[in-house]
């Protein structure tokens, strides 16, 4: 007689329980704190965004008083407000970490919640940084048991994912027990939600706090006795065969192998090197690849054409972008800028970038379609190929068959981590703070108190204290005590 499992949501929990500090290899705590380090970075330069203003502004939002900090700010609220406020400001630039196998954003839907609920009961760094891993280690599975299945059908993993693994480390944080911890993940499957349909407008990072702050939710409501069904994964009406369809995912990816290794150390988790999409970074790479190797100018193409694999395409395909949001989801704006500017860089998705006269001029002499020749469901999912011509009728072209943003053999250097981060912050806290605030979580395992780290993001109004961009418009350098 065949042996009848436990519910999926149980056996998740005890999975996830079951990672210790024992699991932490040298590397693992590395790709975790460059995780933390990363995400903090950009929801700092997510404060200042019109997404994170708006909330701020809407009534009901933010209004209770709390100990979690709004990073950026002086406001302090509950757990739950400033993990929806501070996880839409860290995807608001749609400049956080990705990963391939979940495809999405890891690391987003964990790092908002798990300080706004370290400032609400006290934590160390190292039970963040243990909660995170678990979290990371949840989401990625899952995504591995119903990809590419659901990434296909139109969901938004980051957020639909998301707030399991949100509910994973929050939970883990604060100990639940493999019941209530079940249960917690039982309700994220009620709370799972996000659309692709919205990429390319405010909602795609209002996805993740609305994810962030759903997954904290499920593990207080779960924390106090709140019941719910589970059997709810598997079940006929349940997350599964609903968001996926009966036989459209595999339950034992979730399981197999689990933390051996750790997805926090996986290939395919990468860093942004450009502030928009992922999808459209390969391109970029390789148009900047043209500029520099075949010495390409806009002044002698004729022709860009740009073949992305099939799956870069239905969310990147935007070949006259107008609003900085529809910028940072358009491959052709991607790579027409990096022709024309190098490197892409946060100022080039704000205002009106777009809509320069040589940007349109690029923009009506490029294509976009997919590359006839990387299968859809092959194993390399990030490449593509950039081809121009030129006025002396050259076609020149570069193509990479894999690039996951800077990660697994093109790691980030700790220079440019340094160097993205302090572009990053200037946006949000004074510059004296910059540098102390990444001395403190590039050493986050020996943080005793978050308020460490916490105290370092806070920002007085702008009338109090001028941030960090103001002073360098004066033409003040960049002062700091850590050399990378």
């Amino acid at each position: 007689m065949a042996q009848i499992q436990d519910p999926i949501t149980l056996r998740l929990a005890d999975h996830v329980k079951a990672i210790g500090r024992h699991s932490l290899s040298p590397r693992t705590l590395l790709m975790a704190r460059t995780g933390i380090i990363d995400t903090i970075g950009v929801t700092l330069a997510g404060v200042p965004e019109n997404c994170t203003k708006i909330l701020l502004k809407t009534p009901g939002i933010a209004t209770a008083s709390g100990k979690a900090l709004v990073m950026g700010t002086e406001k302090r609220t509950t757990a739950l407000d400033a993990a929806f406020i501070n996880g839409t400001a860290s995807h608001a630039l749609d400049y956080d970490d990705f990963s391939s196998d979940f495809g999405g954003h890891q690391s987003v839907p964990l790092v908002a919640p798990l300080f706004a609920l370290a400032e609400e009961r006290g934590a160390n760094g190292m039970q963040i940084l243990l909660a995170y891993v678990a979290g990371m280690e949840a989401l990625i599975r899952l995504a591995r048991a119903v990809n590419f299945v659901h990434y296909d059908k139109g969901w938004h993993p980051t957020s639909t994912l998301g707030v399991f693994g949100a509910a994973a480390a929050c939970g883990y944080l604060v100990g639940l027990d493999r019941e209530r911890l079940a249960t917690a993940f039982a309700l994220a499957a009620s709370m799972s939600s996000g659309l692709k349909a919205n990429f390319g407008s405010m909602t795609k990072p209002f996805h993740v706090g609305h994810c962030a702050r759903n997954g904290l939710l499920a593990v207080l409501m779960a924390e106090q006795g709140f019941e719910a069904r589970h059997g709810v994964m598997e079940h006929k009406q349940g997350f599964l065969d609903v968001y996926n369809g009966p036989g459209l995912y595999d339950v034992e990816k979730l399981f197999a192998d689990w933390a051996n290794p750790l997805e926090v150390e996986a290939p395919g988790i990468a860093l942004k090197q450009f502030p928009c999409c992922g999808s459209t970074h390969p391109a970029i790479a390789m148009m900047l690849k043209l500029v520099q190797e075949e010495g390409v100018t806009p002044a002698n193409v004729t022709k860009i054409e740009i073949l992305p694999h099939a799956r870069r395409m239905p969310h990147t395909d935007n070949p006259w972008p107008v609003t900085p949001l529809q910028a940072k989801f358009s491959v052709q704006y991607g790579v027409v800028r990096a022709l024309l500017s190098g490197a892409p860089k946060i100022n080039h998705f704000e205002g009106t970038a777009s809509l320069e006269p040589e940007v349109q001029r690029l923009l009506g002499i490029t294509t976009a379609a997919p590359h006839p020749d990387m299968p859809r469901d092959g194993k390399d999912q990030w490449g593509a190929e950039v081809i121009v011509t030129t006025l002396d009728g050259r076609r020149l072209s570069r193509r990479v068959n894999q690039m996951v943003g800077r990660g697994g053999d093109n790691p980030m250097t700790s220079s440019e981590l340094w160097e993205k981060f302090a572009d990053c912050a200037e946006r949000g806290i004074p510059r004296a703070n910059i540098a102390p605030l990444f001395d403190k979580l590039d050493s986050f395992e020996e943080i005793r108190d978050v308020h460490e780290v916490t105290r370092l993001l806070e920002c007085p109004a702008p009338s109090e204290a001028p941030r960090f961009a103001e002073v360098e418009r004066e033409g003040v350098p960049l002062e700091t005590s850590w050399v990378p």
